[in-house]
């Protein structure tokens, strides 16, 4: 039995001398635990039920108890089926990388300096979120643009279960608003691209340094004593796929270098994830399309206030607080909407997502 294999392990006396798997078996096992419990409660109020229904069918029962036991039914149903719902919910495999730390990289798309602006916006709304759940940011690249956007911004998130939660943001997300540049008041719709990378480890995939081109460069800065006098800026390019990673915003050519290996190990592994599920094709921008208008996961409509998430038919009305990192709601939904969709599975049944209003905008 898996549940007791694992408790073998825990017992083992060399069992904590690694945190990472230490972590992930004791998480095992208490998932396994759980199920076995809920399984042996499923399996009496099971009996219980059969009992209850054969006395409110039992003509030679006194009427008192035959109602007694009939008014019992309803509530022994509730707690059944919340129970086996709660079995198969623990039946679904967790994702191996859930309890990872995550690489978000953020990209201004269609919409020129707007959307660069709106970039930066995603970026603090991200950082609000991981504050709020104790974890902590640590930028790994930028680019800024002209007024003070980001055309590209990296950043590592570490804490519990980051990946679990913020998995399901890669995409494109799309904005509705009147730009700051526009003098006529005009609505523009401009989006910008999210994709979401599990933190790769050493013992994840060897990369073979013969496969690897790296440069350095001076690092641009700010003038005046800021300015970085050092070839500490980092680009390295992985030859067998093409990736290219850079990083300049460290002043050590060490720590940038780190940091350029731990974005190119998250993707590395990102592809070869999407190669083993035969769901995506090996480029990673199939993770988050090409930026167009039409493609996108969710939709921010600042004029009418309204957060639309696309996939799940969630529309929320409170876009100031979920730009200041309310997104606990959105996420929600969407793991909902993805164990629903893998109960379907389980069970045989069809899953049809639900649609929401504003889906047809232009």
């Amino acid at each position: 039995m898996r549940r007791d294999e694992l408790a073998a392990q825990m017992a083992e006396p060399s069992f904590y001398g690694n945190p990472r798997r230490a972590a992930d078996v004791t998480r095992e096992h208490q998932k396994l635990q759980s199920l076995v419990a809920n399984y042996g409660e499923f399996m009496r109020l099971e009996r219980e039920m059969a009992e209850a229904d054969t006395l409110a069918r039992d003509p030679a029962a006194e009427p008192a108890m035959r109602e007694l036991a009939a008014a019992e039914l309803p509530e022994l149903d509730r707690r059944r089926a919340a129970l086996r719902q709660a079995v198969l919910l623990s039946m679904i495999p967790p994702e191996a990388t859930d309890s990872r730390n995550t690489v978000m990289e953020i990209r201004a798309g269609t919409g020129g300096e707007e959307a660069a602006l709106f970039a930066a916006e995603l970026v603090r709304m991200y950082q609000k979120f991981a504050d709020s759940q104790g974890w902590k940011v640590q930028p790994m690249s930028s680019s800024v643009s002209e007024r003070g956007g980001f055309r590209e911004a990296i950043f590592l998130i570490a804490g519990t279960d980051v990946y679990k939660q913020l998995k399901f943001e890669s995409g494109v997300h799309r904005v509705q608003r009147v730009p700051v540049t526009e003098a006529n008041g005009r609505i523009h719709t401009s989006t910008v691209t999210v994709a979401v990378l599990a933190e790769a480890e050493e013992v994840d995939l060897q990369i073979d340094p013969s496969e690897l081109e790296i440069t350095v460069s001076r690092a641009s800065g700010p003038g005046g004593q800021g300015v970085n006098t050092t070839d500490s800026a980092v680009q390295i390019l992985h030859k067998p796929t093409g990736l290219i990673v850079q990083c300049a915003d460290e002043r050590s050519q060490i720590k940038n270098k780190a940091r350029a290996m731990t974005v190119l190990r998250s993707r590395l592994l990102k592809l070869k994830e999407d190669e083993e599920k035969a769901r995506y094709a090996a480029e990673r921008r199939n993770q988050i399309g090409s930026g167009d208008r039409s493609e996108r996961i969710r939709t921010y409509n600042f004029p009418q206030n309204r957060l639309t998430d696309h996939r799940i038919g969630l529309t929320l009305y409170n876009l100031p607080q979920v730009m200041e990192g309310g997104i606990a709601p959105i996420i929600t939904g969407l793991q909902k909407a993805d164990y629903e969709e893998k109960l379907a599975a389980l069970t045989g049944r069809a899953y049809a997502p639900a649609r929401a209003a504003g889906d047809d905008d232009e």
